[in-house]
């Protein structure tokens, strides 16, 4: 075996139960004590050399690897942070295998926090603030504007607004009708729940049935159409990860068992065009494929060869989507012999900010060792089905020495639809959603339109008449009107 090959030798989690405060902070330290204790040889955390923290909502601080490392009493030769993306904990693992790889780095830590539900809950321990000018040695990922100035204009500023645009037109695709689309979610979510329920560092263990799932009330309103609330990712916890990573020979002279490694085969990653308007089938993804067939082409496993999976899964439009693109069907999805998490996804086992897939590793990590000849896949998503990112693992060492591929330039040369802001007149909807007060009442609604010459237009509007006419039947295909000019609003008519 190549001494370079890169492992995953300690895994840590831990989810707050606790009254008492927190931070993001003390959840990274106790998630990282649990990842080095895991290693069986604490000794490796002096040879750790980089330090990588994923973006974390709740803690606004510059360099927080920095903090983190006294606290551990280290002192790596760096430290990173990441941008806003679910792809983050991909992109600290791919740039840690590599450099291992290539000789580069010899032991990595990666981690991540929240501490939302503290922090809204007034349970927030704080912290130190950096001084001014304070950095990481280097930022990972991507940082810009998630939406067109269109979107934008007609409101389309959180996830819970994008992913429903993308639900509705799987369900154009599938020819299905509301009611119908909507029990065969709450089908599809219980399955997650019954998986969370069976993981000890879930955020939510009580399973919901897909009844209660589908039933729109005061404890599961409806948050946007299609979706109720326990469709929807819960960023209201207080969870942290770790990883350690290193290569094979600083695994040996650390006496780490090789029982305890993970290899990491392959990760790949590309971003789709960057605003939703643009791309032509709101129910498809080319990155998600071009990674997959990365994965797939590098291995030479196929999807039918993997035995453990995690779908990123913030809203069920991201699995779906997914499943498509990675040869998985419908039934497949629904398998409990082999559900598409190890988790029990965003909403069960908890949506920690962009740090999720750090969880999802590690749980994949753990049932690893257990089956080593098995192998397990982990899927990331970043912003509105933008960014994507996957990673191969398995107990046994890779036939190909691993490498990262990133598609993104192949995909971004695909066609693309163009979005304009000046359109008035006759529109068609391609697909919609209404938005959900926390007080269950609908309060605005959203479509994205066709138009003759083949474009795109994104309205919404704030109008009883409009928002009632939207929810009364089935509006997949039917004509709106557009206007004034340079404006957002549109009517049904009639």
């Amino acid at each position: 075996m190549d001494p370079r090959t890169p492992v995953i030798v300690g895994v840590g989690q831990h989810t707050w139960r606790d009254s008492s405060p927190t931070s993001p902070r003390e959840l990274m330290r106790l998630a990282v004590e649990a990842a080095v204790t895991d290693t069986g040889a604490p000794g490796v955390l002096g040879r750790i050399q980089s330090l990588g923290v994923v973006d974390s909502f709740s803690w606004g601080t510059a360099d927080p690897g920095a903090l983190l490392a006294e606290d551990l009493g280290i002192s790596p030769a760096e430290t990173l942070y990441t941008h806003t993306s679910g792809t983050s904990p991909l992109d600290l693992l791919s740039d840690a295998a590599g450099r291992i790889g290539a000789g580069q780095l010899d032991a990595a830590l990666i981690t991540g926090g929240e501490a939302v539900k503290a922090l809204f809950g007034g349970r927030y321990g704080g912290g130190p603030k950096q001084p001014d000018g304070t950095a990481p040695t280097r930022m990972l990922g991507i940082d810009r504007e998630p939406q067109h100035a269109a979107e934008a204009a007609a409101k389309l500023l959180i996830p819970v607004a994008f992913y429903p645009l993308f639900e509705n037109a799987i369900r154009a695709e599938a020819g299905s009708d509301t009611d119908e689309h909507v029990n065969w979610l709450a089908e599809l979510w219980a399955g997650f729940a019954d998986v969370a329920a069976g993981n000890p560092h879930a955020a939510m263990r009580e399973a919901p049935s897909a009844d209660e799932i589908a039933k729109a009330g005061p404890r599961n309103r409806m948050a946007a159409a299609p979706y109720r609330k326990l469709m929807t990712a819960n960023i209201f916890v207080d969870q942290a990860a770790a990883l350690v990573v290193c290569s094979v020979e600083t695994a040996r002279a650390a006496g780490i068992a090789p029982s305890n490694w993970v290899f990491v085969h392959t990760t790949a990653a590309a971003n789709d065009h960057w605003f939703p308007s643009q791309r032509p089938q709101l129910h498809r993804s080319p990155a998600i494929a071009a990674v997959g067939e990365a994965v797939f082409t590098h291995t030479g496993v196929g999807i039918g060869d993997i035995a453990h999976l995690d779908i990123y899964s913030c809203f069920p439009s991201a699995v779906q989507v997914a499943a498509t693109e990675l040869g998985l069907h419908r039934a497949d999805l629904t398998d409990r012999s082999r559900p598409p998490t190890t988790t029990g996804g965003l909403t069960f086992a908890g949506g920690p900010g962009s740090n999720y897939v750090t969880h999802s590793v590690a749980t994949l990590a753990d049932r690893l060792r257990a089956e080593p000849d098995q192998y397990g896949l982990a899927t990331a998503v970043g912003w509105y089905l933008t960014k994507h990112a996957a990673v191969l693992l398995s107990g046994r060492p890779p036939a190909t020495p691993y490498a990262h591929h990133d598609r993104t330039t192949e995909v971004s040369r695909l066609p693309r639809r163009e979005i304009t802001t000046e359109a008035t007149g006759a529109a068609t909807i391609e697909t919609y959603t209404v938005v959900y007060g926390r007080s269950g009442e609908p309060e605005r609604a959203i479509v994205v339109c066709g138009l003759p010459d083949g474009s795109r237009a994104v309205a919404a509007s704030e109008s009883s008449e409009t928002i009632a006419a939207l929810l009364d039947g089935d509006p997949l295909g039917t004509k709106v009107e557009l206007g004034p000019p340079a404006s957002p609003e549109f009517r049904v008519p009639g």
